[in-house]
């Protein structure tokens, strides 16, 4: 296996690259489906999560290749509409493979999901969405079977309760190509379906109310292939900016470049800005300048535009780096703390209780080893030792591989220790 070691202690510096979205990229890639041959997505990131929904789709009868962040994906042969559970239990996003086969076959088997190991997060929303636009819906040991009337889709409406962004995609892509209009009530808004939206329209959907909570579909017989250009990623540019203010060097600006600070949503700009970390936004660049010291601002995640849930363990770990006490409530995902007891492995003082995390801040970070649970908590643990006091082993860094691209290697070429080696997990320590 592999681990990342960090020597704490070093300042960030220069220019980070923001990578494009991977949250984007795995819809669009769905959405390729829904239209018979060669489809070219433009800034996809070389991601363990992209590989696995690549192979999805290759077992479905496609062609994918990606070259220099480019990916191609030939539709014209979709033979087998079937997502197995080998591929689907290691990341969620291939679920979006029903909505896709339901569009392009008629049917559709696939796997119930997978993913990051924390919280339930259930598909019913899913379900009940194509049982609305009138698909057959069964469960045979352990996945999901879809069918049609031998006309197709008829078409329907359905309210999320509450908005979901996988419910909101995997409903339009089998909406797309429905015989009839279909309708979606609390549709989410954030900016990877509005991306996604906007290539449905470039493949000639009839998608009306793209950015707001209601969408209506009119269904059309097929999609036409298209080139299309997916965005920055909103949560790898908040977890840099989380990085330079709190390892940076005070008064000195770090870059992001290929950013786009509008998806972030205003309730993470703002609170950022009440840490006393400056930030400045140049057209595709935000340039955050480090303050003497950090002031510590609570936060409560929620839905788009609130504070994203994807961003609350990496701002724990900024609040251990500001003097007083604060707290971080997640009313997304209530149970998403597991990278608590490993921070705590590092001197970090917080309580979990029920869906709230209270931190002590201004404490010694300590280098130690711990461990990966999932792709946010693996981020946060790379944070906590950039600033910790000695060196830092994180193992089982296959999930952060899942969700952020060449890492290390971004940050080693700013000023931070880091390197990626190769370590057997069970063997037996050292003695004398």
């Amino acid at each position: 296996m592999e681990k990342l070691v960090i020597k704490g202690g070093n300042q960030l510096k220069g220019a980070l690259r923001i990578s494009s979205s991977k949250n984007a990229a795995m819809p669009l890639m769905a959405a390729t489906l829904l239209a018979s041959g060669v489809t070219t997505l433009r800034n996809i990131p070389r991601l363990r999560d992209i590989a696995t929904l690549s192979h999805v789709l290759r077992i479905a009868g496609a062609g994918v290749s990606l070259e220099d962040h480019t990916m191609q994906v030939d539709t014209t042969r979709i033979s087998f509409p079937e997502a197995p559970y080998e591929l689907v239990k290691k990341m969620r996003a291939s679920f979006y493979m029903l909505g896709a086969l339901v569009g392009r076959c008629g049917q559709a088997r696939v796997s119930l999901p997978g993913g990051c190991a924390w919280g339930p997060r259930p598909v019913n929303l899913h379900l009940e969405g194509m049982k609305a636009l009138g698909a057959a819906i069964d469960l045979e040991d352990g996945y999901v079977v879809a069918t049609t009337p031998k006309s197709g889709l008829p078409g329907g409406s359905i309210r999320l309760e509450p908005s979901s962004v996988g419910a909101t995609i995997n409903i339009l892509l089998a909406a797309a190509t429905a015989r009839g209009t279909s309708r979606i009530e609390n549709a989410a808004i954030e900016p990877d379906v509005l991306i996604f939206c906007k290539m449905l329209q470039a493949m000639g959907a009839r998608l009306q109310g793209v950015g707001t909570r209601t969408l209506e579909v009119e269904g059309v017989p097929a999609l036409r292939t298209v080139t299309f250009s997916n965005c920055p990623d909103r949560i790898e540019l908040g977890t840099f900016m989380i990085a330079a203010a709190i390892a940076g060097r005070p008064g000195e600006p770090v870059r992001l470049t290929h950013a786009n600070p509008d998806h972030l949503g205003n309730d993470f700009l703002e609170a950022f800005e009440r840490t006393g970390a400056g930030y400045r936004i140049l057209e595709s660049e935000v340039v955050v300048t480090p303050p003497e010291m950090l002031r510590p601002v609570s936060i409560t995640t929620g839905v788009y535009p609130r504070f994203p849930t994807d961003l609350q363990a990496q701002w724990t770990v900024l609040l251990t780096q500001c003097p007083g006490q604060s707290t971080v409530q997640d009313t997304v995902y209530g149970d998403r703390f597991n990278h608590i007891p490993e921070l705590a492995r590092m001197g970090v003082e917080a309580t979990v209780r029920g869906d709230t995390v209270a931190v002590q801040g201004g404490l010694t970070l300590r280098g130690a080893h711990v461990m990966s649970t999932d792709l946010r908590a693996s981020v946060s643990l790379v944070l906590a030792g950039m600033v910790a006091h000695g060196t830092t082993h994180i193992g089982r860094i296959y999930h952060l591989d899942r969700g952020y691209e060449r890492l290390e290697e971004k940050l080693s070429g700013c000023g931070i220790d880091i390197v990626r080696v190769q370590y057997d997990e069970f063997a037996a320590p050292a003695v004398g």
